[in-house]
């Protein structure tokens, strides 16, 4: 078993008398540079010019610099903009800043693993990922606990770049919670699979499928999204809370039987090979260069699926459904993005 690294572990000293600059002030860039902040180390946030975080960060008490600028200044760099946007930032504002002896952060590794950053070899290349988003860092944070985190070496010309991406993780609260140790290949493609294939891509398409079926068979929408989205999370908090067969010794013999005869015969071992193609697309830098060029060409493809998934029956019913239900929090989040 991998070990797991705690507060005894890793030393704030690796980055006291530091310049910390996080560029980028979004979901994972706030609650690191906020965690850091209150952990007693020196924090400076870098946005372009005109950013809409700069007011942001700038009530909450940090220095906000333009990036070139808190590159310059900084010890220690995170770059916490959006993916696509990375390699851009990097060409126009940090690598002409870098110099011997800084250390480059990251919360994911895609824009080094897909080489949209190649960065010099005289600079430590580190990696500190929550598994979790900023939010609940933040939150984690502030009761005194944390979230469990990732950390990687690419580079350690310093041979100091471990015990940094240890402090960094222990200043954001990762080791009161556990800290494990992994690379940059194998966190950037196992975290594009979950996403693509069960969390995001998976889950969702599972619930709309099952939707449509229901109400295709001439059953009610209301009672379509109870059984086929409203639920899911009290089986999903199950799952998270005692794993798949805990959950399964808190349901019904007849949710039990249907599961476990039923279940693989939805997923099945189709879902599976095309699971394994999706993968692969991974793995060979398939999804990267269509995601970049996506980016690219303004995102056209992209907005259209979102626009066509904002229409679908099921959202109209589940506003109305949600809206008779006051213990879930009401939350507007159409359109919100990482800020950088």
């Amino acid at each position: 078993m991998a070990k797991v690294y705690t507060d005894k572990d890793a030393d704030l000293k690796a980055l006291k008398g530091k310049t910390i600059a996080v560029i980028g002030f979004g979901s994972q860039g706030h609650a690191h540079a906020m965690n850091l902040k209150d952990s007693g180390l020196k924090v400076v946030i870098g946005l372009y010019k005109g950013s809409k975080s700069i007011p942001v960060a700038k009530k909450i008490g940090f220095e906000v610099l333009e990036t070139a600028e808190a590159v310059k200044k900084a010890d220690v760099i995170m770059i916490a903009v959006p993916d696509t946007k990375q390699g851009g930032a990097y060409e126009k504002d940090i690598a002409p800043n870098l110099t011997k002896g800084k250390t480059l952060v990251f919360s994911h590794g895609f824009a080094i693993h897909f080489k949209a950053i190649v960065p010099p070899k005289d600079v430590n290349v580190i990696m500190v990922a929550p598994k979790g988003p900023g939010h609940i860092v933040r939150r984690q944070y502030t009761e005194g606990k944390g979230v469990p985190t990732l950390i990687a070496i690419h580079q350690n010309p310093g041979k100091d770049a471990k015990k940094i991406a240890l402090a960094w993780a222990k200043g954001i609260g990762g080791t009161r919670a556990g800290v494990f140790e992994t690379s940059f290949k194998e966190e950037t493609e196992t975290d594009l699979f979950g996403e693509q294939t069960v969390l995001c891509g998976g889950c969702s398409a599972l619930v709309m499928a099952g939707f449509e079926t229901l109400v295709e068979a001439g059953y009610a929408p209301e009672m379509a999204y109870f059984e086929c989205l409203h639920e899911l999370k009290l089986i999903v908090d199950l799952m998270n809370e005692s794993g798949i067969a805990g959950m399964r010794f808190s349901i019904s013999e007849t949710a039990k039987w249907g599961d476990v005869s039923v279940g693989p015969k939805i997923v099945d071992a189709s879902v599976k090979k095309r699971m394994k193609a999706a993968l692969k697309d991974i793995q060979t830098g398939k999804f990267a260069k269509e995601w970049i060029a996506e980016y690219k060409g303004g995102y056209k493809k992209y907005n259209a699926l979102l626009k066509a998934g904002e229409q679908h029956p099921i959202e109209k019913t589940g506003a109305k459904l949600r809206a008779t239900m006051p213990w879930i929090q009401k939350k507007n989040i159409k359109g919100v993005q990482a800020a950088y």
